[in-house]
């Protein structure tokens, strides 16, 4: 059984982060090994007066027993990454734990929209670059594209921009820069270019205009374990795209009860299909 190390928050009500990873990750027939960097009651999407406790401190010593253990990871996944000293401790962890088989996704959680989320500002971006240059792969949305390559964001970028920014993205290191959030007409989808194969690939389905927080994670959640598994990035991110979309269409049905998270877990039959 292959084995992902992911390193994110965990947020006990609202379904994203680890919430979401644990149990997609599981689902897709990976071994989920989590390292929470902070508990919240909620996610900070929309609900008020949430507690946060920070766990920087328990990473190092968490990371140090599984060296003893001589754990062996097939993938490393990073999500939400609160602080400049986490990244930094998640850089030595990649260090330490990457092998030669060993995938590091790296999603550079940092904003959406064209705006960072709180308690992120420019200089957080700037040390986020440090990060993505130690990935395989990377997912980034257009606002985090934006803010890592320094440039103005707006919501149509043209084909060739986009392909412009895979290849900026690339020569960071990423042998494989997926961005996702990309907007063509009535379509959305995703775009990535492959270094090694000096490749672009793409993936579109129709747009659906309903949000919901959360659907960043599941893309990475899939995405991350189906590339693990052995698929090709052009499958994983049509598998990983397909049950985004199909996440939303069943939960914007609910969406006064629902408005927090998508349904996921309804779903899961279907990408446990397209898994095995």
């Amino acid at each position: 059984m292959k084995r992902i190390a992911t390193i994110q928050d965990i947020s006990c009500f609202g379904k994203c982060s680890l919430t979401v990873a644990l149990p997609l990750i599981s689902a897709c027939g990976v071994e989920a090994c989590p390292i929470p960097t902070a508990v919240l009651s909620t996610h900070t999407g929309g609900f008020e007066g949430f507690t946060i406790h920070d766990l920087t401190k328990e990473i190092t010593p968490i990371a140090d027993h599984w060296k003893k253990l001589d754990l062996h990871f097939d993938g490393i996944y990073t999500g939400y990454l609160g602080s400049p000293e986490q990244l930094k401790i998640v850089s030595d962890f990649i260090d330490n734990f990457k092998k030669e088989n060993t995938i590091v996704f790296i999603d550079p959680v940092m904003g959406d929209h064209g705006k960072l989320y709180a308690g992120f500002d420019e200089s957080f971006a700037k040390k986020m670059v440090s990060l993505v240059k130690k990935a395989d792969i990377i997912a980034p949305n257009l606002t985090e594209v934006s803010y890592l390559l320094g440039i103005d964001y707006k919501e149509d970028f043209s084909d060739e921009e986009i392909k412009d920014m895979l290849l900026k993205l690339a020569a960071m290191g990423s042998e494989t820069v997926i961005i996702t959030g990309v907007r063509r007409g009535d379509s959305l989808g995703v775009m990535a270019y492959e270094s090694k194969k000096n490749t672009f690939t793409e993936y579109f389905r129709e747009r659906i205009h309903d949000t919901f927080h959360g659907t960043g994670d599941v893309f990475a959640s899939v995405c991350s374990s189906a590339l693990v598994k052995g698929f090709s990035v052009e499958e994983a991110i049509i598998l990983a795209t397909d049950f985004v979309v199909e996440c939303i269409r069943h939960t914007a049905e609910d969406k006064q009860n629902h408005w927090y998270s998508v349904k996921f877990e309804e779903c899961i039959p279907s990408l446990v299909k397209g898994m095995f």
